[in-house]
């Protein structure tokens, strides 16, 4: 794989770029990003983004919303890029420059309504989950979606609020930039594959480095973590029809049961993880659907269709599940007198993402100085730096970028049980923790700042390490 570098503006002496470290810490973004004008502004954002989510590619009122925001910050944008995508410009053009991501769809899912009992302080959400404090939704309002059918339940809305807000703090401190911090609102995450557009549009053009964020329910509240490698998995979703010949079910001896044969492909396929896959390396082969028509209980079916998915924390094997998945359905077929018809794969498979070393360990030293600074204050809880031990299984079309500079993924813990938001990704009763919004924004701006100010170390010790590799 073949990774693109640029040192072509790295001319700065690093020497000579003097940074405001008070105000420029992670610490003290935080503290800024938590004020009434920025923390204020960002959960407005995500009520309004929260209230009328828009699917992939469809985004047109969620980027009008948008770019009406950067109007007003007086950031300059080009649009569109992959139908409804923005770039926007923050800094001065003769230095290093750094792309901040968020992604802006919602999903196919019908949010639940929830009921707020605003007579008590904090009130109660009587379905929904969990009580509504002023920590979470600070005037006991929780936000519904008021597009049938679409939600945001993957908490992409706190994304691009997360990362107006970043541009905010960095606006404020455009003149003391030593480069430039590109902002991309991108749509299309949820299968889409958004980001390859964005590229193959320019979106990486001059850039040399990429950071993202995801709010992480299973993380506890203010937790940052990121890992060294890879940090979530390859994926692709596939279908295929496994046609037989139908018949009565009392003589199945004349038909060739495609429900059978289905059935031992399902079951099959699961030794490609258990007895094909080394037991560290993580592979995760689901099928998810199984559908053999309508009809009586005492027809065989002509024919059943079956949908997954297949992930890999390498590319090799997820190259390697793609043409055994193949070969098993195929050849199972066959023994059993069918044969498979139609196997499709995604139009735009993920890879897996993949972190720089240099950059997740500049992020996690970021958020050390943070938490040390706060619980140096006697606040033990505004930021939690966790190290990922493991890789996530799930995918992110953020993958794509790291393919061609260095970045940097990271979680954002918003899980707190008693307020309700611990519920999975993609799940009806998805919520967001408003109050960690000022630590994302904080995170964007502070990997910005810090990148830019030492990109030449960073970016050689990155080629050096691939070098050795």
């Amino acid at each position: 794989m073949m990774i693109v570098r640029s040192f072509q503006h790295l001319h700065l002496c690093l020497g000579l770029i003097v940074l405001s470290q008070a105000s420029m810490s992670f610490h003290d973004l935080i503290r800024e990003a938590q004020s009434p004008v920025i923390g204020g502004f960002m959960t407005s954002c995500r009520r309004h983004l929260h209230q009328f989510p828009e699917l992939m590619f469809e985004e047109y009122n969620t980027s009008a919303y948008i770019r009406q925001q950067l109007d007003l910050l007086t950031i300059p944008y080009n649009y569109p890029l992959a139908k409804t995508g923005i770039i926007a410009y923050i800094g001065r053009s003769d230095g290093p420059v750094i792309a901040l991501r968020a992604d802006m769809d919602g999903l196919p899912i019908d949010e639940p309504v929830q009921i707020v009992d605003s007579s008590q302080k904090g009130g109660e959400a009587v379905e929904g989950g969990g009580k509504t404090t002023g920590r979470l939704l600070m005037d006991d309002v929780i936000p519904q979606s008021q597009n049938a059918g679409k939600m945001h339940a993957c908490g992409h809305d706190a994304h691009m609020s997360m990362l107006l807000g970043a541009a905010k703090l960095l606006k404020s401190r455009e003149s003391e930039l030593p480069g430039k911090v590109v902002l991309l609102f991108q749509p299309a995450e949820e299968g889409g594959g958004g980001a390859r557009y964005m590229i193959e549009e320019g979106a990486l053009k001059g850039v040399q480095a990429v950071a993202g964020i995801h709010v992480w329910p299973s993380l506890p509240s203010g937790t940052v973590s990121t890992r060294v490698g890879t940090i979530m998995a390859a994926s692709d979703r596939f279908s295929f029809v496994v046609q037989g010949r139908g018949g009565h079910g009392a003589m199945p001896h004349l038909a060739a049961d495609p429900v059978v044969a289905a059935s031992a492909i399902v079951m099959t396929l699961q030794s490609l993880v258990s007895r094909e896959t080394s037991p560290t390396d993580g592979a995760v082969v689901t099928v998810s659907r199984f559908n053999t028509g309508q009809g009586a209980s005492n027809v065989i079916s002509d024919a059943v269709e079956v949908k997954g998915t297949i992930r890999a924390l390498t590319q090799a094997t997820f190259e390697r599940l793609h043409t055994r998945l193949e070969d098993i359905a195929k050849g199972i077929a066959s023994s059993f007198g069918c044969h498979v018809k139609m196997i499709q794969w995604s139009a735009t498979p993920y890879p897996p993402t993949v972190n720089s070393p240099e950059l997740a360990d500049m992020v996690m030293e970021l958020a050390k100085g943070a938490q040390a600074a706060f619980e140096g204050k006697g606040d033990q809880k505004v930021v939690l730096v966790q190290p990922l031990e493991e890789p996530s299984m799930a995918a992110e079309d953020f993958s794509f970028y790291g393919q061609l500079v260095p970045s940097v993924f990271s979680f954002l813990g918003i899980g707190d049980k008693e307020l309700g938001t611990d519920a999975s990704l993609h799940n009806p009763r998805f919520r967001m923790d408003d109050s960690q919004m000022p630590v994302g924004a904080a995170l964007h701006a502070a990997t910005a700042i810090h990148f830019l100010s030492k990109a030449s170390e960073l970016l050689q010790r990155e080629e050096g390490a691939r070098d050795e590799l």
